[in-house]
């Protein structure tokens, strides 16, 4: 019987193969560094990117997965068509998905959500407060007020997404912006979790609190056994008099 949650991590893995100011911080990719915590936490974690065949994302690698994890800034059009169909697919029946920082405006999150999912930026290596807004949301379990993270890029108001089912985190910047930071949202039988923090040019994900988030997460996001829906055309279920 199983019992692990599967999560498999998605990363462009390109910054860390040129920058060597990103490759001092994740020596190892990004998606290594997102992936130790979740084994250590028990998971069954793989870790798929960008350059591989299919983008690591084969059909036997989806069909496997319960959660996927999504981290991607540059290359966001080097995605095929065809594997963010098949991505889309899998969350509509089902499966988790947790879109991080840039991959705000990924093809998958970007299909998802319907809207532009844009954003203000600015890279000033600001202080960033993540308050927690939603204190008994699963996602902050052992989560205290807010997150606080010396150094990262910002993010401000207005992000251009549909309005959320719940916003468990919303951001403050040194600059004075705010930010819906972690936000909720559900398409067919799957669950989304956009959470904002992580440029790939500071250390937050070696961050206790911020890997404490994302296990949370993986498991708030992992399919339940609930009723699968049947569309199309129906015969009535209450007996016809005559």
């Amino acid at each position: 019987m199983r019992t692990a949650i599967r999560v498999t991590v998605w990363n462009e893995y390109r910054h860390e193969l040129n920058s060597e100011a990103v490759r001092q911080i994740y020596p190892n990719g990004i998606h290594n560094a997102l992936a130790k915590p979740l084994r250590d936490n028990g998971f069954d974690v793989r870790t798929a990117t960008l350059d591989e065949p299919e983008h690591g994302l084969t059909d036997d690698v989806l069909d496997s997965t319960d959660v996927l994890i999504w981290w991607g800034h540059m290359a966001h059009q080097e995605v095929d068509d065809a594997i963010v169909a098949k991505v889309v697919e899998r969350v509509l029946h089902g499966m988790g998905l947790i879109v991080l920082h840039s991959g705000h405006f990924s093809k998958v999150f970007n299909r998802l959500m319907g809207t532009s999912c844009d954003l203000k930026w600015r890279e000033a290596g600001e202080n960033e407060r993540l308050w927690v807004v939603s204190p008994s949301h699963p996602i902050v379990d052992g989560i205290g007020e807010f997150v606080e993270l010396e150094h990262e890029e910002m993010y401000g108001e207005h992000f251009d997404i549909p309005t959320p089912d719940e916003v468990v985190f919303v951001s403050w910047f040194k600059g004075g912006e705010v930010f819906r930071s972690g936000c909720t949202f559900r398409r067919g039988r799957g669950k989304i979790f956009y959470f904002r923090p992580g440029h790939e040019t500071h250390p937050t994900y070696h961050h206790e609190q911020i890997q404490r988030v994302l296990v949370n997460a993986v498991r708030w996001a992992n399919p339940r056994c609930g009723p699968i829906p049947v569309y199309g055309n129906a015969q009535p279920l209450e007996t016809q008099m005559p």
